[in-house]
């Protein structure tokens, strides 16, 4: 009889888990023994190359869009010194910054480098995951790229020269090969290039600036960073300092008294003087600052990199300047005119292409880029956001009416914005011009600001500013803020800023952000490069209508830009003038294409923003003005031999407004408004904001001058201004359709 096949036990509890346990443990075994292999394999085979070769930097070739030459860069500024010719508190500040227990660690940070790999996996900040170790070895060996091939070699080379090379070595290479920013390696070098002395006399807190440099040169450099930038500097400086008091290098008494240390400003490179330095700068900002290279890795060179500028376009803009300003200025015996810095861009509004750039009269002379800085007020020219905001939101006047260019407003001076609770907003006109009762074309070709005041509060302020951010003015703009005077232009976009929200208005509101740079090469390679997509801002309709009310700036011969009809196509634009000249613009465009042009008062020598009044022997500065001028000269020749375009209507015209009453009739003054410099300023409380170009021979607003032009035809002869120059509303004044209801709260009333 056949025995009975012996029954398995069934295991229960915690003996099912021995075989899983046992293979596990044998897994474990032989994967340890498996990567202790390759492990040794790996620094075998991996090599110290020459640290010479890949540490010297190499140079980059700039080129305009059709393939010319515009510069070179890369050369090196290095000066090796030995650790003892680093102050000690400039080591600690390093070290602080980057690598706290260096002098106790190995060569590899594992869990740094976990949490590091963690960090980019999940879309987080590729930085803080290497020892001063392997960035040294990053630096001197390897290049900037963040590949995984690149990062392997990283840690096998770190090991065997941290093997090799005391703690004290690694440390002086590794300060010595570092890139500061303004083509400074080494920390001699920035310490001469930042503030001019030697390393081994780095104060705690300039060493913790330059240990801050270490995270982003470019970006932290507070002589030319955003105002974003320099706060996370800040930040970072902070942290610096922090973690010198945490491993008590510094005392936390003198941590108290350290204040943030004064830096030089930054120097042009040789064979970047002209415009030359100014485009570099502003690639180098835009490559950059989009995270598509690094600045050490740009710094190491190597790369060709093709801009969008058209050469053709750029001399055209550089010849408009030289001709319309620079040959006017008499800076020897006018001390006014030594202040004028122009600044300029051009943009291609279907694909956000900057096709000229002007930064100033020569960048190894005026190291600020005017077309980039942000520190100057945009002044009326915001007065277009204004509109385009209103007329996408479909806002509506105190009275319910739908706005449109025919709504009538009350643009008497400094009448009290209506609307909401608590401290009245009551901005003056320019020269305290009274208007009476205008149509929002009007007050626009005129640039009224008491008009625009009431426009911003029955749109909303916040729809103002979130337009203002949908239309390409960065989030972070200075003084963008949802307050009553936004309209009036008192935050400090840039003109490259400007720029990019005009061509979304000229482009059917179609937001491209303006970028500056189509080719990336290095080593025979493209670089990949960001996409530009197309973002809905605003509608079309709106954009369109947005549009036609500004040709009236130009087409109206009273209006604030009417110089700009020289220009014999259709154009819209808006002036700018703020507080005391200190700043004029003129922003316009065509179908074809979108240029600002600002002109900024700074003091040479001391940077102090003064008033542009008298420049050029002129009289008072308007945006209507050399703004203008220069505007129109570089239109006509950058657009010379293209067929003339129209601009397309809205594809559907809005409703005209009706009043819901008759507004009372203002005082018939003599005649209407006047003064043809186009000036059109943003207000302080005690400031005016427009001067406007003669509009009629016989209609002048009571109490003002005749302009320099003389009469020309209003564009609405019927339109009369109320009230003379200094006349204020009471209370009981009697408001057009946007007028009604309670008064503004809480407002910054400040502009200028």
């Amino acid at each position: 009889m056949p025995r009975k096949p012996r029954e398995r036990r069934k295991r229960t509890g915690w003996r099912r888990l021995i075989p899983t346990w046992r293979f596990t443990l044998l897994g474990l075994a032989a994967s340890l023994l498996l990567g202790v292999g390759l492990f040794a394999l790996g620094i075998a085979l991996v090599k110290v190359p020459d640290a010479h070769a890949a540490a010297t930097a190499q140079s980059n070739t700039w080129l305009y869009s059709d393939g010319s030459l515009l510069a070179r860069t890369g050369q090196t500024n290095r000066q090796n010194v030995a650790l003892d010719k680093v102050s000690p508190e400039a080591q600690h500040a390093a070290l602080a910054a980057e690598d706290r227990n260096f002098y106790s660690e190995g060569a590899v940070n594992l869990k740094g480098m976990a949490r590091a790999a963690f960090n980019t996996a999940s879309g987080g900040s590729t930085q803080g995951g290497s020892t001063i170790t392997q960035q040294y070895v990053k630096n001197a060996y390897l290049n900037q790229k963040q590949t995984v091939s690149r990062k392997v070699k990283e840690v096998f080379i770190a090991i065997k020269v941290d093997a090799t090379l005391s703690k004290d070595e690694i440390l002086s290479s590794y300060l010595n090969t570092s890139y500061y920013g303004r083509g400074a390696y080494g920390i001699q070098a920035a310490a001469q290039a930042y503030f001019g002395v030697d390393a081994s006399r780095l104060t705690a807190a300039q060493g913790a600036y330059l240990a801050t440099l270490l995270n982003a040169p470019s970006a932290f450099d507070v002589s030319s960073a955003s105002e974003a930038g320099k706060q996370k500097a800040m930040a970072r400086w902070n942290y610096v300092l922090d973690g010198m008091v945490a491993k008590k290098w510094l005392g936390a008494e003198e941590r108290q008294q350290t204040a943030f240390p004064e830096v030089l400003a930054p120097k042009s490179a040789p064979g970047l003087s002209g415009q030359a330095g100014y485009l570099v700068a502003a690639a180098t900002s835009y490559l950059t600052d989009r995270g598509i290279v690094s600045d050490a890795q740009l710094a190491q060179g190597g790369y060709t990199i093709t801009l969008t500028v058209d050469s053709k376009k750029q001399q055209q803009l550089q010849d408009a300047v030289q001709a319309q300003l620079t040959d006017n200025l008499k800076p020897d015996s006018r001390k006014v005119d030594a202040a004028a810095q122009a600044g300029a861009v051009s943009v291609d509004p279907k694909t956000g292409q900057v096709l000229a750039l002007y930064g100033g009269s020569d960048a190894t002379k005026h190291w600020i880029d005017n077309a980039t800085r942000t520190d100057y007020q945009a002044g009326s020219t915001f007065k277009a956001i204004a509109l385009a905001a209103a007329l996408d939101s479909g806002a509506r006047t105190q009275s319910g009416e739908r706005i449109t260019a025919d709504t009538v407003y009350d643009g008497t001076n400094r009448r009290a914005v209506r609307g909401a609770k608590g401290t009245p907003y009551a901005p003056p006109n320019e020269g305290e011009r009274s208007y009476g009762q205008i149509s929002l074309q009007q007050a626009t070709d005129w640039s009224v600001n008491s008009v625009f005041a009431q426009l911003a509060q029955d749109t909303g302020l916040e729809k103002v500013r979130a337009t203002a951010v949908a239309l390409g003015l960065p989030a972070d703009t200075p003084d963008l803020k949802a307050l009553a005077s936004i309209p009036l232009g008192t935050s400090t976009p840039s003109a490259l800023d400007l720029a990019g929200a005009y061509a979304t208005l000229d482009n059917d509101g179609q937001q491209i952000t303006p970028w500056l740079v189509k080719g990336l090469e290095l080593g025979g390679e493209q670089v990949v490069l960001p996409d530009h997509k197309a973002t809905r801002a605003i509608s079309k309709d709106a954009a369109r209508a947005t549009t036609a009310i500004l040709q009236g700036v130009i087409d109206d011969q009273g209006g604030t830009g009417y110089r700009a009809a020289a220009l014999n196509r259709p154009a819209a634009g808006k002036t700018g003038t703020t507080d005391e000249s200190r700043s004029v613009w003129f922003a316009g465009y065509t179908p074809e294409l979108v240029t600002v042009v600002g002109l900024f008062g700074q003091e040479p020598g001391t940077g102090k923003q003064v008033s542009l009044d008298g420049v050029g022997g002129t009289g008072s500065a308007a945006g209507g003005k050399y703004p203008a001028q220069i505007w129109t000269a570089y239109m006509k020749a950058a657009l010379s031999g293209q067929p003339v375009s129209e601009f397309a209507g809205p594809t559907r015209a809005p409703a005209a407004s009706t009043p819901s009453s008759t507004p009372s009739p203002s005082a018939t003054p003599s005649g209407s408004p006047s003064a043809s410099d186009g000036a059109d300023s943003t207000p302080s409380p005690s400031a005016g904001d427009e001067q406007q170009p003669s509009r009629s021979a016989t209609a002048r607003p009571s109490g003002g001058t005749g302009g320099e032009d003389g009469g020309r035809p209003s564009r609405t002869p019927s339109a009369r201004p109320s009230g003379g120059a200094g006349r204020s509303p009471s209370a009981s004044s009697t408001p057009g359709i946007g007028g009604a209801g309670g008064l503004l709260g809480d407002q910054d009333q400040e502009a200028g």
